[in-house]
């Protein structure tokens, strides 16, 4: 599986008969080979996470569908795409034979998927994270701890091959906890950060924690958009 970084949240995955675009609102696509379907997933509606520059994507690409949180709008969809569109809640699952993709509800807006296709499983969380903001109450922040434990602790017992998880700088000491929480629950193979803002350096800080001992050797250093890497399955 090839995997490139494109921006912000946005993450392109080419498996041997599929291509999964997610979060994509701005950058340049890499080149994937002619004649794979393509799937695009949009976690909500905020516009760091979901445009509708993804519909233009069905002029190159006319074996697509459109994956997205019930949040999003059916009105922004082109009246020609809509039966290639679907609408997904917390709990729900696609599946066509190829790809399968089920939704888990944010702590903030929208859905996360977990999609599994060619053997390989994918975690995108969109913004379902462990949003702990300094300046929130306490009352406030016991809450968001509970409900992310919660919904990530659906996920007990599975591994991700890539998991695209929020790193989010603006957090300050604790932009870790989100990270930290989950590879307590379920596990990945390679932890791709996201939602980073442009500070690159995210992951290095993260892996200079003690915290990060377990993982930390399979947290992915990004360090520019459109930065490529093969991940084999597990045992290649």
């Amino acid at each position: 599986m090839k995997i490139t970084y494109i921006h912000h949240s946005s993450f392109f995955a080419e498996t041997e008969s599929a291509c999964l675009l997610f979060d994509y609102f701005k950058g340049e696509l890499p080149e994937a080979e002619p004649g794979k379907p393509w799937y695009v997933f949009a976690s909500h509606r905020h516009p760091d996470h979901f445009s509708k520059v993804i519909f233009d994507l069905a002029k190159e690409h006319p074996d697509i569908r459109y994956l997205l949180s019930f949040d999003i709008w059916r009105k922004r969809v082109p009246e020609e795409l809509k039966e290639r569109t679907v609408f997904l809640k917390p709990g729900e699952i696609f599946e066509d034979g190829r790809v399968s993709a089920e939704a888990f509800r944010s702590t903030d807006e929208g859905v996360a998927f977990w999609c599994r296709t060619d053997g390989f499983s994918l975690y995108h969380a969109g913004d379902l994270n462990h949003w702990y903001w300094e300046e929130e109450d306490e009352q406030w922040n016991r809450n968001m701890t509970k409900a992310y434990r919660e919904e990530i602790g659906k996920m007990k017992g599975r591994t991700a091959d890539a998991a695209f998880l929020p790193l989010d700088p603006r957090l300050g000491q604790y932009f870790w906890l989100g990270i930290d929480d989950f590879m307590k629950e379920a596990d990945a193979r390679f932890i791709f950060p996201m939602h980073f803002w442009g500070e690159y350096d995210v992951a290095e800080r993260l892996k200079a924690l003690p915290c990060s001992e377990p993982y930390r050797d399979r947290i992915v250093e990004i360090d520019r958009e459109g930065q490529c890497f093969e991940i084999g399955r597990c045992g290649e």
